[in-house]
């Protein structure tokens, strides 16, 4: 006699089925709780689970680091970048980007205007961690729409340059300073 085919199916696939059925739960991944001890608010459950230490880390899982993000006040490039660029009114200054570009500036009544951009390049005090472009743009008299615009390659540029380094590298000195200072006072007392 021959069964019907949704009564026909392999026996092996049926006791394999059961045994994964019974291995899993035996494994844990399902367990009871009571409804009255878990809050019902998703912000307490949270601060709950976060208590008894059970959260989910994606740095544990990809076996990678987050990224090292410095706020721009601990930064001495960025701060000194800003405190030589003050005079100058900034249109944008994009910390993550690592560029700072200011309005275009004009000193005196004349049609000539420079607009400044500095680049970071690093996060550190020196000579190559640090683009900066100058824009010179010059406008006729009698017709103020007619400009050209042009890279100044004179030694504008090269004095921000070097007046930002001055001052960057006198932050670094008083932020290597307080921590040697800070560390000191720890360290007072222990052997040496």
């Amino acid at each position: 006699m021959k069964l019907p085919n949704f009564l026909n199916f392999n026996f092996t696939k049926f006791i394999s089925l059961i045994v994964t059925l019974l291995l899993l739960s035996q494994c844990g991944l399902y367990k009871k709780t009571d409804s009255r001890k878990i809050p019902v608010n998703a912000n307490e459950r949270v601060k709950k689970n976060l208590e008894e230490g059970k959260r989910l880390s994606f740095s544990q899982l990809t076996n990678r680091g987050s990224g090292t993000f410095e706020f721009a006040s601990s930064n001495e490039m960025w701060r000194a970048t800003i405190d030589v660029l003050d005079f100058i009114p900034l249109s944008n200054a994009d910390y993550g980007g690592g560029v700072i570009i200011t309005d275009w500036y004009t000193e005196t009544e004349n049609n000539d205007s420079i607009k400044i951009m500095v680049q970071f390049l690093s996060n550190d005090v020196r000579a190559d961690g640090l683009k900066i472009v100058v824009y010179n743009k010059t406008c006729s008299v009698q017709n103020p729409n007619n400009c050209t615009t042009n890279i100044d390659e004179g030694n504008i540029s090269g004095e921000l340059k070097l007046a930002i380094l001055k001052k960057a590298a006198i932050y670094k000195t008083e932020n290597t300073n307080k921590v040697i200072k800070k560390n000191k006072n720890k360290l007072t007392g222990l052997p040496k």
